[in-house]
C-alpha cells in the first residue's frame, strides 16, 4: 500500500485552483447590480415600472420645491409611442440644479444630499431617479433628456446622459445651454422607457390622485397617454413647515456607528464629544453618560477603543435622554387629512387624529390617522386601506408591513364592525394612514412598505383606536335611531285603529274625529322625542369627478390587483 508524503505544503494543484479562482473575483458596481436586481427598486413589470419613474421624479419635484420655500407646480405628461413604450416628462418649478451635480443626481446610484439628512424627505436613499434613468436606457437605448435652469439671468442647462453601469458613473452624450424663456428656474426630465399604462387601482392616476390628497400645497397638471388632462390645483398657498435638521439621538446608534462617529469626530474630550455630535445631549447629561460608562469626561475620543465604546453604550442605555425634537418633522395635520379624505369619499362620517411624536431606534415620528364611514361604500367588502408616508402614496404591497398588521390586530367588533380573527375588518369603511418621520424604515428598496417595528406598529394601534372610539360612537347612536324609528313606526301602524277605538268609547261627534290621527302622532312625538337624523351624506366637500380619478376600468384595475398579490415579474 502506498503512502502519502506530508510535507506540510499544499499541493500546487489546489494552488492553482485557488488563482483560477481568484482570477473570476472582481467588484460589483452598485449599478451593476441594481441592473440585474432592478424588481427590488420597484421596477418588476412595464406597468409598475411606469409608475415607479413617475412616482421617483415627482418625489423629487415636492422636495426640491419645499426645501426652496417654492409653493410647487408640476407638470406630468405621459405619451404612448406604440410598442410598448412611453415617454415620460416631468417638469417642475423649483430652484433648479447646478451644472455640476446634475449628471450625478440623474446618472448615479446612492447620490444624493438626503441619505445623511435626519429632517423629513420624501427621498431617502438617492437611488430612485438615477434607477429610472437606468431602467429608460436598458429596455429603449435612449439617453434621458434633463433641462434645468437656476434663475431668470441665467441660460438653462441641457444634459443627454446615462449610466455607465460598470463603474456607476454619468455618461453625457449631449452638453448644451438652451434659453427657456417662460421658466425663471425649474427643472425638466424627459425619458424613454418600456411600460405598461391601465387606468384604474395602482394606476398613475390613482397616485397622482392620491399625492394631491396629502399635499393640499402642490398643483399638478397631469396628461395621461390618452390626451386627457386633469388639473390638482392646490386647496391652500402654505407650504407646510420647514422641517429642520437634527443630529442623531444616543438611543437610536448601534456599536459601530458610534465607533466611526468617535473616530471621525474633530472634538477633543468625549463630552464635547457627546454634546456636540448628539441631540439632547446636554454638559450634565454628558457627565451622567461618563459616570455611567466609568470613563473620564476629558478622554480624548481618538483613544477610545472597542471595549471603551460598549462602555459608553451600557452608559447611554443607563442615563435617562430627553426624546429628540419633532420640529425636524412635518405632518398632515388631522383636519387637512380629513379635508382630503372628504373630496375623495362621499360618507356619512368622518373623523382623522394626529398621535403626539413618538421614537423608534431614536428617530422621531408621528403617525395620522383617517376614517370614512358609510355613504357609498360596499358594506360587504374588507375596508379600503390608504397607506403615506412622508406625504408619498404607498400603492404595492398592500398587504405586508406595519399599517396592514396595525389595522389587522385591532379589535374592531368593540366598534361597531363585523371581523373575522385577525383579517381586516369588513364593512362600508376607508382607514388612512400616515407616517411622518425623518427616516422611514421600509422593508426594501421600492419604498413600498413599512417596516413591523414594534413602536411603531403600537402608535399606529393607538391613533386606530382613537378614531375608532369616535366611530363606535357615531355607529351606536346610528342603531339606537335605528331601533327607534322602528319601534315608531309599529306604534304608528296601530294609531288609526286606536283613533276608531277612541270614537267608539268616547262617543266623539264628526267635528271632533277630525284631526285626532295627527293628535295622536303628535303625541307620540312629544311623549317619545324628536328623531335626530343619522346617516344622512351631506358632504360639500366632496367632488364627484375627482373621486372619478384612477377608479375607472375595474377589469383592468381587478388584473392590477392580482399581478400585485401575485408579486409576478416580467423580466
Amino acid at each position: 500500500m502506498s503512502q502519502t508524503k506530508l510535507t506540510g505544503e499544499e499541493p500546487k494543484a489546489n494552488i492553482s485552483k485557488a488563482e483560477e479562482m481568484a482570477t473570476k473575483q472582481r467588484e460589483i458596481s452598485v449599478a451593476a447590480f441594481f441592473e440585474k436586481n432592478r424588481h427590488l427598486l420597484g421596477f418588476d413589470n412595464p406597468r409598475k415600472a411606469l409608475l415607479t419613474t413617475i412616482k421617483e421624479a415627482v418625489d423629487n419635484s415636492l422636495d426640491a420645491c419645499e426645501e426652496a420655500s417654492i409653493l410647487p407646480e408640476i407638470i406630468v405628461e405621459v405619451i404612448d409611442l406604440g410598442n410598448d413604450r412611453f415617454r415620460i416628462i416631468v417638469e417642475d418649478n423649483g430652484p433648479g440644479i447646478v451644472k455640476k451635480q446634475l449628471p450625478k443626481i440623474f446618472a448615479k446610484l446612492l447620490y444624493g444630499s438626503k441619505f445623511h439628512k435626519l429632517a423629513q424627505t420624501r427621498g431617502q436613499q438617492g437611488i430612485g431617479i438615477s434607477a429610472s434613468v437606468m431602467y429608460g436606457h436598458l429596455t429603449t437605448g435612449k439617453p434621458a433628456r434633463i433641462t434645468s435652469k437656476i434663475g431668470s439671468d441665467q441660460p438653462a442647462i441641457y444634459h443627454e446622459l446615462h449610466i455607465d453601469t460598470n463603474t456607476n458613473k454619468p455618461i453625457i452624450s449631449k452638453d448644451e445651454k438652451r434659453d427657456w424663456p417662460h421658466k425663471e428656474h425649474g427643472t425638466r426630465i424627459e425619458l424613454d422607457l418600456e411600460g405598461a399604462y391601465i387606468k384604474g387601482k395602482l394606476s398613475i392616476d390613482e397616485y397622482l390622485k392620491e399625492t394631491a390628497i396629502v399635499n393640499p400645497h402642490l398643483t399638478i397638471i397631469y396628461t395621461n397617454p390618452k390626451a386627457e388632462q386633469f388639473i390638482f390645483a392646490r386647496v391652500t398657498d402654505d407650504l407646510p413647515p420647514k422641517p429642520v435638521e437634527i443630529k442623531p439621538h444616543p438611543y437610536g446608534i448601534e456599536l459601530g456607528m458610534l465607533i466611526r462617529m468617535l473616530s471621525d469626530t474633530e472634538t477633543r474630550t468625549l463630552q464635547s464629544f457627546l454634546t456636540t455630535e448628539f441631540t439632547r445631549v446636554g454638559a450634565g447629561t454628558a457627565k451622567e453618560i461618563c459616570e455611567h460608562a466609568s470613563l473620564l469626561p476629558n478622554t480624548k475620543p481618538r483613544t477610545i477603543n472597542r471595549e471603551m465604546s460598549e462602555k459608553i453604550m451600557e452608559g447611554i442605555k443607563k442615563t435617562k435622554i430627553i426624546a429628540p425634537p419633532t420640529d425636524c418633522i412635518s405632518p398632515i395635520g388631522s383636519e387637512l387629512l380629513e379635508k382630503g379624505i372628504r373630496k375623495e369619499i362621499n360618507a356619512e362620517f368622518y373623523t382623522a387624529v394626529t398621535r403626539p411624536p413618538a421614537v423608534y431606534r431614536g428617530n422621531p415620528f408621528v403617525i395620522e390617522v383617517g376614517i370614512a364611514y358609510g355613504g357609498e361604500q360596499p358594506k360587504d367588502k374588507p375596508v379600503t386601506l390608504m397607506r403615506y408616508a412622508n406625504r408619498v402614496p404607498l400603492q404595492y404591497q398592500q398587504g405586508a408591513g406595519a399599517v396592514v398588521k396595525s389595522v389587522s390586530q385591532t379589535k374592531w367588533k368593540s366598534y361597531g364592525m363585523n371581523q373575522s380573527g385577525s383579517n381586516l375588518p369588513v364593512g362600508p369603511m376607508t382607514i388612512a394612514v400616515h407616517m411622518a418621520s425623518v427616516w422611514v424604515p421600509f422593508t426594501s428598496e421600492s419604498k413600498e412598505a413599512i417596516a413591523n417595528y414594534e413602536d411603531i406598529i403600537k402608535e399606529m394601534k393607538l391613533a386606530i383606536q382613537e378614531c375608532g372610539r369616535k366611530l363606535a360612537s357615531y355607529v351606536n347612536k346610528k342603531k339606537r335611531v335605528g331601533y327607534e324609528i322602528k319601534k315608531r313606526s309599529f306604534i304608528e301602524k296601530y294609531i288609526p285603529h286606536v283613533g276608531e277605538a277612541l270614537i267608539e268609547l268616547l262617543g266623539l261627534d264628526k267635528s271632533e274625529i277630525e284631526g285626532l290621527d295627527e293628535n295622536l302622532r303628535f303625541i307620540l312625538e312629544d311623549t317619545r322625542g324628536k328623531v335626530e337624523e343619522v346617516g344622512k351624506i351631506d358632504n360639500p366637500e366632496y367632488d364627484a369627478e375627482f373621486a372619478k380619478i384612477g377608479k375607472e376600468e375595474k377589469e383592468d384595475s381587478e388584473e392590477t390587483e392580482s399581478d400585485d398579490k401575485e408579486g409576478g415579474s416580467e423580466e
